[in-house]
């Protein structure tokens, strides 16, 4: 299912998450101008697990350029559908969390799923040389916070049917729910399969699972029902 919108509508105008949409559409201009440059631009700033793990060994490594890719890698993406279909998620359900934490909580709420996504990531994947990019584990840390805080909130959705397409609205518990529940299982299934292919999906399980404690235990600028 792809969602549409939702109709829970915030109560001032998302300055921060359309921030954060222009930064990485401004990001993602550079990537497209280096050309035969950017395989080691993504190298460099994208997070690299076995870089990580074994940085010791790596010549010139530093801890400046082994973890700052933690921050830089979710402004990062690798391609016009990678990018669009973060940017799309984030805008749906951005606005709400940072109505219900303020601007200034709510970037800090994003940075750490990002950071902490990126963590999971390179725990299940170590031994990959393959950069993480993308801004779908911060993402994914907004997601499970917006299914926790407005559960029943109504989000229209299309529900591919064979050949037809079916506009319906679902409560965000069974939306976002679904959504995780395939990024576990194929999670799951990149372990046994010794091989994490071409998505972070534990970037997605991990920052999912961070942004519902973190919004537990996160002041809240405003009070909102469900």
């Amino acid at each position: 299912m792809i969602p549409i919108r939702d109709r829970s509508p915030s109560g001032t105008f998302p300055f921060v998450t359309v921030g954060i949409i222009l930064a990485n559409v401004f990001v993602f201009l550079i990537e497209l101008s280096l050309g035969g440059q950017l395989e080691s631009f993504l190298f460099r700033f994208g997070v690299v697990p076995v870089k990580v793990f074994y940085s010791s060994e790596i010549p010139d490594s530093t801890l400046i350029n082994t973890y700052f890719p933690f921050l830089s890698y979710m402004f990062l993406h690798g391609g016009f559908v990678h990018l669009i279909g973060n940017m799309w998620y984030l805008w749906i359900f951005g606005d709400n969390i940072e109505d219900l934490l303020g601007r200034a909580r709510f970037i800090l709420f994003y940075l750490l799923c990002g950071v902490g996504a990126a963590i999971v990531h390179v725990f299940f994947n170590r031994q990959s040389g393959i950069p993480c990019i993308g801004a779908s584990g911060a993402i994914a840390g907004v997601l499970g916070a917006y299914m926790v805080t407005f559960p029943r909130a109504r989000v229209l959705v299309i529900l591919p049917l064979f050949i037809f397409w079916e506009f319906i609205e679902l409560p965000a518990i069974i939306v976002l729910g679904f959504w995780f529940l395939i990024q576990f299982f194929a999670g799951t299934a990149a372990i046994s399969a010794a091989q994490g292919g071409g998505v972070a999906w534990w970037a997605h399980i991990g920052g999912f699972i961070l942004g519902i404690i973190f919004i537990k235990v996160f002041p809240r600028h405003r009070h909102r029902h469900p």
